[in-house]
């Protein structure tokens, strides 16, 4: 038997919870903790429910009004859903993970280009200084290296 499993009648749920199952009845009015339900409508509280009926009967005693339980209940029953939840997502991320060995990474190689890399490798970066110079501008045969007109008294150069 799980613990969301509603098996409990009332009389057997306000026992176990240390109420009257008149307060049960209450309980289940103002949406404070709702039992399952019979086809034929009777109650039926489960040990999350009567835990719940525990929880809300130490909250009342230390002076906690019954609208602030319930928000606390409902923030409750949000936190088991969200952790239920990335339970679930942590294992399908899991066996995502087993069913595609050698995934491939990429990064930029020195050069710019893409490299692929094996999961779980980093690539070795260069860490030499490089002394960038620009290229020397081509001379055409027109213009001096200033960009001033050809001076046609300068001797002419050799393999040029």
């Amino acid at each position: 038997m799980d613990a969301e499993s509603p098996v409990f009648a009332i009389a057997v749920a306000a026992e176990l919870a240390g109420m009257h199952p008149q307060t049960l009845r209450q309980y289940d009015r103002i949406g404070l903790v709702v039992p399952g339900r019979t086809r034929g409508g009777s109650r039926r509280y489960s040990m999350r429910d009567i835990e719940q009926l525990r929880e809300v009967a130490q909250l009342s005693s230390e002076g906690m009004s019954l609208p602030a339980i319930a928000r606390l209940l409902d923030l409750e029953d949000e936190v088991r859903m969200l952790r239920r939840r990335v339970s679930d997502l942590e294992g399908a991320l899991r066996s995502e993970r087993e069913s595609r060995p050698g995934v491939r990474v990429f990064a930029a190689g020195a050069t710019g280009s893409i490299v692929t890399l094996a999961s779980g490798r980093r690539i070795r970066r260069s860490t030499e200084v490089v002394l960038w110079r620009p290229r020397a501008a081509s001379v055409s045969d027109d213009a001096a290296p200033d960009g001033s007109a050809p001076d046609d008294s300068a001797p002419a150069s050799e393999g040029g």
